[in-house]
């Protein structure tokens, strides 16, 4: 993609992410609104990344429709989005994480049951891996897809699941047989018997309303376990560190929305500065910029390999301590009573915090990078 396209998409962007400053307050206080007005202001398919046969009307850039079904699209787009509300971004109904296990291991019929149900209307999907006392961790995974008779029953309970409790669908990580190969993606309706989902009380992105399942003996059938005729190699875990490789690039961005909406609050609240104040901003500035970069290098290489998520996890270690430190700082920068002056500075400065914990938290990424630095896939690493 050219660089003058990129441009003018985020200046599309841009002035789209115009509809959602009005409501982000109003949304932190009621995640609710995210059902009651979906979009919360903005033409939300095209922005949920629709394939085209399901997307009749999409976002265009020069004549071009884009589809945000490549991550430089996405970084591009929600970075700018995310500078007037990461967690209404995050609220907005369409395919979310879920989609990319979908396009790796869905056959036909599956593809075709989830995007008609994800397009036809506003409907939230989920994307369910964590679990209360395990995290992530495949090894110690206990929800557990049991046969029973010719069909199945899902048993366990995920937690910090995003729209879990809005959700019509969605993706559940669930052990069949020992081992991390043993761990295996099914679809999920959440009108089924024995599924329940309540939301958890969240300091910041409450918009995105993150949840609770529960699943008690869930009926399932063959034609729910994704992947199910391909390898064990290639199916649950296979399919969830792809998507979290291609996923945490727009977390970065999300991040970087976060922290440039900081940086922009404080030069337009503050017109006289020290002179290490204004040092401060011309490296946050710089930063900024060179965390962009980071951020673009990593949906390029997820595009080209999302095997490797070794630029991926640079992008979201940087992002998000950029986020934190800029929107903690900028409290200081405005004085006492800053969050309270400035109630949009208090919800950027909880929305910060949440980053740290989506899509692995800074030391999975620092592992991340060491071992694609021993594998010869980063040339240059420096500190920072």
């Amino acid at each position: 993609m050219s660089t003058d396209f990129l441009t003018d998409l985020r200046a599309q962007a841009r002035a789209h992410a115009d509809l959602l400053r009005p409501t982000a307050l109003d949304l932190d206080r009621n995640p609710d609104l995210a059902v009651s007005a979906p979009g919360c202001g903005l033409p939300w398919r095209r922005f949920a990344g629709l394939p085209a046969e399901y997307n009749p009307d999409p976002l265009r850039v020069d004549g071009r429709p884009v589809l945000l079904d490549t991550c430089v699209e996405r970084v591009v787009v929600l970075e700018e989005l995310a500078r007037a509300d990461a967690a209404a971004v995050l609220a907005l109904p369409g395919p979310s994480m879920s989609a990319s296990v979908i396009a790796d291991l869905a056959d036909d019929d599956q593809q075709q049951r989830y995007w008609e149900t994800v397009a036809t209307e506003p409907t939230w999907t989920f994307f369910a891996m964590t679990e209360p006392a395990h995290g992530s961790d495949p090894g110690s995974m206990h929800t557990t897809l049991r046969r029973h008779g010719d069909d199945f029953r899902l048993h366990g309970t995920k937690r910090y699941v995003g729209n879990g409790v809005r959700s019509r669908l969605g993706v559940v990580f669930a052990r069949r047989n020992a081992g991390p190969l043993g761990v295996v993606a099914v679809l999920v309706d959440t009108d089924l018997p024995g599924f329940t989902a309540a939301p958890l009380s969240t300091l910041g992105l409450r918009g995105l309303q993150l949840s609770e399942l529960r699943m008690v003996d869930v009926p399932l059938t063959e034609a729910d376990i994704l992947g199910r005729q391909r390898s064990a190699t290639r199916q649950g875990m296979w399919a969830a560190t792809r998507t979290f490789n291609r996923y945490r690039p727009v977390v970065s961005c999300l991040a970087l929305g976060v922290a440039q909406a900081a940086y922009d609050l404080v030069v337009t609240q503050r017109r006289r500065y020290r002179t290490d104040e204004r040092h401060l901003l011309t490296g946050w500035e710089q930063r900024l910029a060179g965390t962009r970069a980071l951020v673009l290098a990593a949906a390029r290489a997820v595009d080209a390999d999302p095997r490797d998520g070794t630029l991926a996890a640079a992008a979201k270690l940087r992002a998000t301590r950029l986020a934190e430190e800029i929107t903690t700082t900028a409290v200081r920068l405005l004085g006492p009573g800053a969050r309270w002056e400035h109630p949009m500075l208090d919800k950027l400065l909880r929305d910060a915090r949440a980053f740290e914990f989506m899509e692995g938290t800074g030391n999975i990424q620092r592992l991340t990078l060491a071992e694609g630095y021993l594998q010869g896939r980063l040339t240059d690493v420096r500190a920072g």
